[in-house]
Parts: C-alpha cells; sequence; structure tokens
C-alpha cells in the first residue's frame, strides 16, 4: 500500500484544527495539496497538509538527483518528510522546523554518515506534510515510524498497552481487576500502569488479602446464595450475601483508594490504631484480621523495591549499548510508589549516540500511552525542550524531562542504568547462544547457511470440533511473537479429525498470501541484517507430524510450485511419545532421530512445544467463545450494551425470545424498531 493511502489522522473531536489553520504557502497549478484526517486510534491534537510528492517530475531519477527535483517547490514550513525506495517501501520518516532546508542538506550530499548515505542513495522518490509547528510535525513523526516502521529509523520492537489496576465504580459493591487497553466508558478509578501483567496480579492477591475487595464478575456476584471460597480463605469480604455492610464494604474500598493513591501510611497507621484497639478489648479475633491485613500491605510494599520519597509520579529511562545494539530500562512509579520495570531493545544503527537513539524511542513510547508529569532520563537527548512540549501538548499537562545529577533522583536513574546494562548482557548472551543452534541447526538438517526465519505449524482440535492451526517463528533472537499466526480451520469438506486436511489447509492459506504479497522476497540473512528487517518468508517450516503430515505438506508445497524455496522438516514423537526419542523427516533423506543430549534436539524440542502451547491456547479460545455464544448476537444491531440490557431485563434469552414486542420496548435503550427486530428474529419462520 502506498503511503499517500495510509489512514495517519487525527480524530474528529480530539482538538483537531482546519486545513485553512495551516501556514499560507502558494502552490503551482500542478501541485495538490491533500487533508490529512487523523483516525480514531491515532489522537493526534491536529491535522495537517499532505504536500503531495511531485514524483512526476523526478521519473527515472534516484538518489540525491531526485532529492535535488523535489526540494525546489518545498515550503520554508515545519513538518514531517517520508524518504521512499523504487518499491515504495517507506525508508525514513523525518520531522523538520523547515522542510525545505532540512531537505536540501540531504540533496547537497555532503557530511553524510554511510547509513544516511545508503538512505539518499536508495531514495526514488518523497512525500511530505506540512504542520502549523515543529511541536505537531515531531508527534506526527513519532505517528508514523510507529505505524510505517522504515528500517533507517529507530524503532521500538515491542509496543504493547501497560496493564492498570481497575476498581470499578458503576456498582454498589465496586471490584478490583486487572485492566489492558481502552479506558471503560463507565468510569472507574484507574492505578498504574504497572510494568507487567504479572506484578498486577501479585499486587491484586495482597491487596486482596489486605481490603478484602470482591474480584467476581457482576453476573456472578448477583446470583450468589452464600459466600465464595475466597470469603473461606480470607481474601473477600462476601458483599454479594451481607457478609459486610454496605457502609463497611465501602470503608474498604476508600481504604484501598488511599493505599493505591500514595497515601499508604495513612492506611497503615488507621489499621494499626484497629487492631490495637481490638486487642485492648480483647477481641483477638478481629485483631489478628487487621495484623494479616497489615502483613498484606506490607508484602505489597515489599515488592515494590524501591519506593522514593522525592518522587511522586515519574518515568525512569536509562540507556546503555553494548556490541552494537541498544538496551533501554523503564521504570514507571505513580503516587510515590514502584510499579515496576520493563526492558526495551529498539532497533537502531550501530553508529547512533545513546542520546538520539533515546529522543527517538521516547517519542514512539509516549505515542499511545498516558504521560506522567516528570520524566528522568540518563543522558540528554536532542530538543529536550521541544520534546517536552510536545508530550505536554499531548497529555493536557505539563510535562517535565530532566537529567538528574544528584540526590535521590540521581541514585534511581543509576540503579536503572544498572538494570539496562544487566538486561543488555543478558540478551547479547542469548542472542549469542541462538546463532549457535542455528548453525547446529544448519549442520544437522544439512542447510547451506543457518536459517533467518524458521516457521513452526501444529493442528489442535477435540474430535475435529473447534479446529485451530498454530503458527510459531523463531530467528536469531528467539522467538518473534508479532509474527504468530492462527488459522480457524474453514473448510466443510474435511472430515472431523482430519490432521492431514488440516495441515493441507493451513499450508495452503499460508503460502498462497504469502505469493500474492511477497512473492520476490528471497530470505537472506547478510540482507536481514544490513536492513533490519524480518522476512516474511521462512527458510524451513518445522511440521509438528510424521510421514503422514509431511506427505500433505509436501504436496501442498508441490502444487504451489514452492517446494525448492522452502525446507519442510517433519518432528514425529519418539516410541512411547516420550521426549528425546523424536524422529525427523527431511527431504531425500532416510527418517533419523538426534543423540539424547544434542542441543539441536532440545532446541527442536523447545520449538515444537510452543508451537503446541500456542495452537491449544487457541484452541480453548475459540472453544470458550463458542460456549458462551448467546442468541443475541446473531441479532443485527444488537451491541453489548442492549443485549446486556435486555439481559438485565428479562433474566435470560430465552426469556427474551418469549417477550413481546411492547415488553421489548420497556426496556431502555430499545426502540420500537429494535424491539421487532428481536421480536421477528425469534418469531419468523420464513
Amino acid at each position: 500500500m502506498s503511503p499517500r493511502h495510509l489512514d495517519i489522522k487525527p480524530s474528529p473531536g480530539k482538538g483537531g484544527k482546519a486545513a485553512a489553520d495551516m501556514p499560507d504557502t502558494e502552490l503551482d497549478d500542478d501541485e495538490a495539496a491533500e487533508e490529512i484526517v487523523v483516525p480514531a486510534g491515532t489522537d493526534l491534537p491536529f491535522t495537517a497538509i499532505d504536500w503531495s510528492a511531485h514524483a512526476g517530475d523526478a521519473d527515472g531519477m534516484v538518489g540525491a538527483e531526485v532529492i535535488q527535483t523535489l526540494v525546489k517547490r518545498l515550503p520554508n514550513a515545519p513538518g514531517v518528510y517520508r524518504m521512499m525506495n523504487a518499491a515504495g517501501d517507506v525508508l525514513y520518516v523525518g520531522k523538520a522546523r523547515s522542510l525545505k532546508k532540512r531537505v536540501t542538506n540531504y540533496a547537497q550530499g555532503r557530511f553524510h554518515t554511510n547509513r544516511i548515505g545508503k538512505m539518499v542513495r536508495e531514495t526514488a522518490t518523497m512525500e511530505f506534510v506540512v504542520t502549523r509547528t515543529e511541536i505537531e510535525a515531531l508527534l506526527l513523526e513519532a505517528n508514523l515510524i510507529k505505524r510505517l516502521r522504515p528500517r533507517f529509523n529507530v524503532l521500538m520492537r515491542d509496543d504493547k498497552s501497560f496493564p492498570y489496576i481497575m476498581l470499578t465504580s458503576d456498582h454498589a459493591a465496586p471490584g478490583i481487576y486487572k485492566h489492558r487497553g481502552a479506558r471503560s466508558h463507565k468510569g472507574g478509578d484507574y492505578f498504574g500502569p504497572f510494568a507487567s501483567a504479572q506484578a498486577v496480579g501479585r499486587t491484586i492477591n495482597s491487596l486482596q488479602r489486605a481490603f478484602l475487595l470482591r474480584s467476581c464478575t457482576d453476573s456472578f456476584f448477583e446470583n450468589r446464595t452464600r459466600p465464595c471460597l475466597l470469603f473461606q480463605i480470607k481474601r473477600c469480604a462476601a458483599p454479594c450475601t451481607g457478609e459486610i455492610s454496605p457502609e463497611g464494604y465501602a470503608e474498604l474500598v476508600g481504604e484501598a483508594k488511599d493505599f493505591l493513591s500514595g497515601r499508604s501510611q495513612k492506611v497503615k497507621t488507621e489499621i494499626s490504631g484497629q487492631m490495637q484497639h481490638a486487642a485492648e478489648e480483647l477481641d483477638f479475633e478481629r485483631a489478628a484480621v487487621y495484623r494479616d491485613r497489615l502483613a498484606a500491605l506490607s508484602h505489597v510494599q515489599s515488592h515494590q523495591g524501591i519506593n522514593p520519597q522525592t518522587i511522586d509520579e515519574a518515568d525512569v529511562f536509562a540507556i546503555h549499548q553494548e556490541g552494537g545494539q541498544t538496551g533501554i530500562q523503564v521504570f514507571f512509579f505513580r503516587t510515590g510508589q514502584n510499579w515496576g520495570n520493563r526492558a526495551y531493545f529498539p532497533k537502531a544503527d550501530s553508529s547512533l549516540e545513546a542520546a538520539e537513539v533515546l529522543g527517538s524511542f521516547l517519542a514512539q513510547f509516549y505515542d499511545d500511552k498516558p504521560c506522567p508529569r516528570a520524566i528522568l532520563l540518563s543522558h540528554s537527548v536532542e530538543e529536550q525542550e521541544l520534546l517536552a512540549e510536545a508530550l505536554s501538548t499531548r497529555a493536557g499537562h505539563k510535562v517535565a524531562i530532566s537529567v538528574p545529577q544528584r540526590g535521590e533522583k540521581k541514585d534511581i536513574v543509576d540503579h536503572a542504568v544498572q538494570n539496562a546494562r544487566e538486561a543488555l548482557g543478558r540478551r547479547l548472551a542469548e542472542t549469542s547462544t541462538q546463532a549457535r543452534l542455528l548453525e547446529g541447526f544448519a549442520q544437522t538438517f544439512g542447510l547451506e547457511k543457518p536459517p533467518v526465519r524458521i516457521e513452526v505449524y501444529d493442528n489442535s482440535h477435540i474430535m475435529g470440533t473447534n479446529a485451530v492451526g498454530g503458527m510459531v517463528v523463531a530467528g536469531p533472537e528467539g522467538f518473534v511473537k508479532n509474527q504468530y499466526r492462527k488459522f480457524n480451520i474453514r473448510s466443510t469438506d474435511i472430515t472431523p479429525g482430519d490432521d492431514f486436511g488440516m495441515m493441507r489447509e493451513v499450508m495452503e492459506r499460508r503460502f498462497s498470501r504469502l505469493l500474492k504479497d511477497h512473492s520476490d522476497e528471497q530470505p537472506d540473512a547478510d540482507a536481514v541484517e544490513d536492513a533490519g528487517a524480518f522476512p516474511a518468508w521462512p527458510d524451513v517450516i518445522l511440521i509438528d507430524g510424521g510421514q503422514g503430515q509431511m506427505t500433505a505438506v509436501r504436496a501442498m508445497l508441490v502444487e504451489l510450485g514452492i517446494e525448492d524455496r522452502v525446507v519442510a522438516i517433519g518432528v514425529a514423537k519418539g516410541q512411547d511419545r516420550e521426549a528425546g526419542r523424536e524422529r525427523f523427516f527431511v527431504r531425500g533423506k532416510d527418517s533419523f532421530s538426534l543423540p539424547v543430549r544434542d542441543p539441536v534436539l532440545y532446541f527442536v524440542q523447545r520449538l515444537r512445544d510452543e508451537a503446541h502451547r500456542f495452537a491449544i491456547g487457541s484452541h480453548r479460545a475459540r472453544r470458550k467463545k463458542e460456549m458462551v455464544k448467546n442468541p443475541l448476537d446473531e441479532i443485527g444491531g444488537i451491541g453489548p450494551s442492549r443485549k446486556r440490557a435486555l439481559l438485565l431485563a428479562f433474566g435470560t434469552a430465552k426469556a427474551v425470545s418469549r417477550a413481546a414486542v411492547d415488553d421489548l420496548m420497556a426496556v431502555e435503550g430499545i426502540s420500537e424498531s429494535i424491539a421487532r427486530l428481536v421480536y421477528n428474529h425469534f418469531h419468523d419462520n420464513g
């Protein structure tokens, strides 16, 4: 897809400015300006003008020559530029205070590093977006880099959303839950971010022991007639059955909010006072409950490690470079508490300085995440004030970026640097081990060179139902989880439980799509290392199965004409399905086994087990979805809100099916047309 057709657009209602508010710049008759409207998920606080590339004036040109042609008509205004090769792939995205001056530097070809020189030589055309200010250009640049992933930019390798703790507010007895993703329209109190789901789960478990808050669903809560097991093990106050008064439960919720909001000492003091009072009244059982709650709170704080006195809300970033790679450690502090840390390993050219990598990483990091009021860095970054201003614009509050020089903040940054150094050291060791395993894999299976991309396939089903095919991917740096794919088996011609037929369908769908989208790509380790991209075509496919599975796979590869393009290897479980006795099936060779302690055997077992885990997980998710299907889901126009309203009013889908139109209309949010739609769905037999 050409970049000029990408959905790069700030959503309406997000403070976007009209195109008329952009800088006045005269256009020639053959120049076109098109408005970019930013999409709902992008949330850029402005609109921009796409200054269409004048590729027609530079047909056949490449490198500095094409840039010299395009620069003549550029405005002296801030904006973002995209450099693309002849195939239309985006090589680089950059921002500039003046597009004309910045692009002119590329055209002159002076003071270029090897990286920039190569980037310029590959450029066949450019596209430009004019913004009102340099701040807007910086925000748009970060958004485009994350969406287009140009190979010459610094790229985040992992941009998962962070989990939060949520205390609901739409129920008489609020619950405590782990939350990830968009905030609910119902509101609630959110605390975090936490570095990992494990940190959230561990904290919630301790908070339940400390504050006895429920964690069940509303439907489970409403249908209880006696307390559940959590009440018995003293992790819930059981408001569902009235074991605690509404006022008493509200007091527990208030204490939990105070603790998560940073007023932990106040909460501990109050609970300690209640424990002393209960002991003085010789109510030792109640005193023991308060004692256990205090111990649970201490357990939470002991797992948080550093809890600084001078930092209320901040993210700490520390960077370390070694062996041509970069590691960045991020610590999250909220309400004076440490909510964990996470390591990142961005893709960056080895010639880039730490400050340049860190600055680009920061802009991408906060493109879709809430920003705290303070950011502490181990290195000063380029355009630090501009970045702070841009993040303040996005966050809606002042954001301060600083590099601490002394005191507790400096100690915390130094601690983060140490963590970054250790994390990168572990990654370098793992990468070295992975490289040796891939070399051994190539020798064992007779490959010309170590594979860059290995795909592993497995199927999962129960008697043919909810059948799913799973594909996991491994490369020089281990498993590449953003490349995993699942295939819901669709064919009605396959006999239930026919593993061979399922594998044929998976192979056909996978490689037909590859031939359509990447027919010209050739896997090349040297090219991948140079470009920093991960190939779409596999060097090797591993099939969890024996000779029968391999026959089905090879027949499909022959049918598609790619049998010589991909090495297919079958892995069959050995005698008694015992690990270590696997047999391997490779074209042109007799089946064979590997020595029990061979590192390559362990490597293949790990690959197969990961594929098995992924396939089973995908199958379970599909089966669970089928089990909870509701007849109301089949009615077009009935979304989650209306479905919930109908079920609350009538109790079950069966009761809804028996309701008259007038009864359906009595439900809030159900109009006459919707009521008739629901009624007709259950009563029309035609």
